[in-house]
């Protein structure tokens, strides 16, 4: 630093040079909206628009000229915190000028600035971590994306530093629940801005515009992520949310049966598929109702443990999971966690599809009723079609398929103890006069 710089107005003079130089080479959508009123700022875009460089420039505006000393940087995985917002080649360690370079802690998940500023990194997997944290700067990187609607929730009660705290969030966009109420607040506290793949074509690699781009120009999947279109019904979809907002009910049923079905991913770690893990309940008229989702990412072990303590909290009378991947895996788990356990093993004869048809007709037939909300299940399920591939979906379905095997189990396939008991129970009312004669 020269010495005749005082270090208050040469801090000053590099928040000047850093805002001056990307504002000089930013579009004027990658640029904050104007204006005080916004504590939101939505940037929906396509693929390969500059996003991450958005986020990045936001953060280094606003560490730079001193507004914001506490950053929460979120992505959707610990592994994208890490490689995409800090470490990618449109990372904030990229864009920082050598002179004003955070120190990057990746063991600490921190960036310390020479003037003090801390940027914490967290992964929407792990709502927890943000619960007592608080902050005056937040960024959201691929909000739609994200598995647990709650970090979104914890992230917000803990910006509450500052005279004027803010968050800047930039994601392709998907009719989540979170990204459909945020859009709704368009105009108020949130400002939302829209952006395409083809606006950055000048930095894109020719081959992804000429493979890429073409391949799904005019489609849906296209106008979602190349054109950043928030499209709201996916056409074939065997759900849509303005019907499970309809079958949303606050009462507690009275139920005659509640099963936990397990449906394991093939694999663990970060990059695995999620095992779904969905209760479920028949009620005395014979209809469903969801009552918990506590499908995620976990080890074998770790997804047995939560079963079961749903199990035993919901006082379920027994669990059903999926054997196609794990065979004799999946009960050998449970049982060495739980032997007292009642289980009943499934296996998928039937494609995904074939199997979920018949649960969605019972939602048309309003027969299952939602125990409150799951947006993570319910943004799933509006997005699982009729000639749903994995592959162009882009997402493994663990939590339909959990609810499908407990609704299968609890009205489709009820086991046939439960049917001889249920005669029983009708025979002994009638006889005690408290229901009329079938």
């Amino acid at each position: 630093m020269p010495p005749q710089i005082e270090a208050s107005a040469f801090g000053g003079l590099l928040a000047q040079e850093l805002v001056e130089g990307w504002a000089s080479k930013a579009r004027p959508n990658q640029l904050p909206p104007p204006g005080a009123d916004w504590f939101v700022w939505l940037l929906l875009a396509g693929r390969g628009f500059g996003k991450t460089r958005v986020l990045s420039e936001f953060v280094l505006q606003h560490v730079n000229d001193g507004s914001a000393k506490r950053v929460a940087l979120v992505a959707a995985t610990a592994a994208d915190a890490r490689d995409v917002v800090v470490e990618g080649n449109s990372g904030i360690l990229s864009c920082s000028p050598s002179w004003h370079r955070p120190v990057y802690e990746p063991s600490k998940r921190r960036l310390t600035w020479p003037n003090g500023a801390i940027g914490t990194l967290y992964s929407a997997d792990e709502p927890e971590r943000l619960r007592g944290p608080q902050h005056d700067l937040a960024i959201a990187d691929e909000l739609a994306s994200w598995r647990r609607p709650e970090t979104w929730d914890n992230l917000m009660f803990g910006l509450r530093l500052g005279e004027r705290p803010r968050c800047a969030v930039a994601t392709t966009p998907r009719p989540t629940r979170l990204i459909r109420g945020l859009v709704a607040r368009e105009g108020g506290d949130v400002a939302v801005t829209r952006g395409t793949t083809y606006e950055n074509r000048a930095n894109l690699a020719p081959d992804f515009l000429n493979i890429i781009v073409r391949k799904y120009e005019g489609t849906r999947l296209g106008r979602q992520e190349l054109q950043g279109e928030l499209l709201l019904d996916v056409p074939g979809a065997l759900w849509n949310h303005d019907q499970l907002e309809a079958l949303r009910r606050a009462r507690d049923p009275t139920l005659q049966r509640i099963v936990i079905a397990i449906d394991p991913a093939g694999s663990s770690g970060e990059d695995a598929d999620e095992t779904g893990i969905v209760a479920a309940g028949v009620d005395e008229a014979g209809c469903g109702w969801v009552l918990a989702d506590h499908s995620g990412r976990y080890a074998p072990t770790e997804w047995a443990k939560r079963a079961i303590a749903l199990y035993h909290e919901l006082k379920a009378d027994r669990i059903v999971a999926e054997t196609n991947f794990g065979g004799a895996m999946c009960e050998s788990t449970i049982r060495a966690i739980d032997a007292n356990v009642a289980f009943r093993a499934v296996t998928a004869s039937r494609g995904k599809v074939a199997r979920a048809e018949p649960v969605a007709a019972l939602y048309e037939q309003s027969k299952v009723f939602h125990r409150g909300p799951f947006d993570a299940l319910e943004d799933e399920m509006c997005s699982f079609t009729s000639n749903f591939d994995r592959k162009t979906a882009g997402f493994s379905p663990g939590r339909v398929d959990a609810l499908v095997w407990s609704l299968t189990d609890l009205i489709l396939q009820p086991m046939a103890s439960f049917g001889v008991y249920e005669l029983y129970r009708r025979k002994a009312a009638e006889l005690a006069g408290t229901i009329p004669p079938a």
